[in-house]
Parts: C-alpha cells; structure tokens; sequence
C-alpha cells in the first residue's frame, strides 16, 4: 500500500491514470493529451506499471508499427486506520518514502 500511494502522490501520474481510465492509449497520443513530453511520460509509465497499477500490450498497426499501449490494471485502495496500520506493521526499515516513491533516509 505504501509503494502504491507514494506512487499515486505525483499529480501527472495521477492524470495518466485518469486518462487511462477512460480509455487505453498508446504513448505519443497519452503525451501530447496530457501535454508532457514522451520521456517524462513513460518514466511515469514505469513508476505505475511497477506499482501494478496500469499495464501496458505491444500492438502492431496496420502500417508495421510497434505500438505499445497502455490501460489502468482494475484496483481500489481500502484505506483505512486499520489499513494503514497493518500498513505500517510490513515496514522493514525505519526508512522513509519520498513523494516520487524512491526511499531515502530520514532528514
């Protein structure tokens, strides 16, 4: 839960899946709709396909193109006090999560 909210904190990526929520799109198109560049997009990309929360299919159009696509993997958060705490009952180290859902030390 932890990795999947420290993902879900980023605001493009929360537009992604937003996006992708009404329907799957492939990366050139999901860019220039939410206006960001194809890098950034697809960092983002792999930060919620490693928190499971989209997938992406290798598709081949009609002209030979390798098209990748993208679409949000069903999920719901419960999130709770009870959820959070069984949350905090799997940590294994006193580490903290950044908002972009890298772990560093505690300042």
């Amino acid at each position: 839960m932890v990795h999947v909210l420290a993902t879900l904190a980023n605001p493009h990526r929360l537009r992604v899946v937003a996006a992708l929520s009404r329907r799957r799109n492939y990366v050139s198109q999901l860019a220039r709709e939410l206006g960001i560049s194809r890098p950034l997009l697809q960092a983002h990309l792999r930060k919620l396909e490693a928190a499971g929360l989209v997938s992406a299919h290798l598709e081949i159009s009609s002209d030979g193109k390798a098209m990748k696509f993208y679409e949000v993997t069903p999920f719901t958060l419960d999130l709770t006090p009870e959820t959070i705490a069984a949350a905090v009952a799997t940590l294994s180290s006193p580490d903290t999560v950044q908002p972009d859902g890298e772990k560093g030390s505690p300042s």
